[in-house]
C-alpha cells in the first residue's frame, strides 16, 4: 500500500492504564451500547428511566396577553428577542423545546420568572 503524500499517521495509543473490560470501542460506542442495554432493561420491565415532559406547541400570542404586555415589553421583561416573538406569534417560526418549557413557566407563574431573572 503506498501512503500519499502529505497524509499523516498517528501512532497507535497505549491502553495499558486502561481496564480490560473498557478497551473495547470508542467512548461514544461504549455510550450508545450503555443506552441500548438500558433500553431492552426498560421495555423488560427491569428498570424505570426517567422522563421529563417538553410541552408540544404553544399559543406565544395567548401568553403574551395573558400577562397584559405588549410585544416589546414582554421580550424586554423575559429576555426574549422581540423579532423572533413577533415570528412565533405570526407563526412563521416556531420556539425549540426549552423556549415552549420556558413559555409554558411564564404561562403559568410569571411573576415567578420575573423574580428569577431580577435576582
Amino acid at each position: 500500500m503506498r501512503k500519499r503524500a502529505g497524509s499523516k499517521v498517528s501512532p497507535k495509543r497505549s491502553n495499558a492504564h486502561v481496564p480490560e473490560s473498557s478497551q473495547k470501542g470508542t467512548r461514544l460506542g461504549r455510550s450508545l451500547i450503555k443506552g441500548m442495554k438500558q433500553i431492552a432493561a426498560h421495555v423488560r420491565g427491569e428498570i424505570e428511566l426517567e422522563s421529563y415532559y417538553v410541552p408540544g406547541p404553544v399559543d406565544v400570542k395567548a401568553i403574551r396577553e395573558k400577562t397584559g404586555l405588549s410585544q416589546a415589553q414582554f421580550a424586554q421583561q423575559f429576555a426574549l428577542n422581540r423579532r423572533t416573538l413577533q415570528q412565533w406569534e405570526q407563526g412563521k417560526a416556531a420556539p425549540d423545546g426549552a423556549v415552549r418549557a420556558y413559555l409554558t413557566v411564564i404561562e403559568r407563574n410569571p411573576d415567578a420568572v420575573v423574580q428569577a431573572l431580577r435576582s
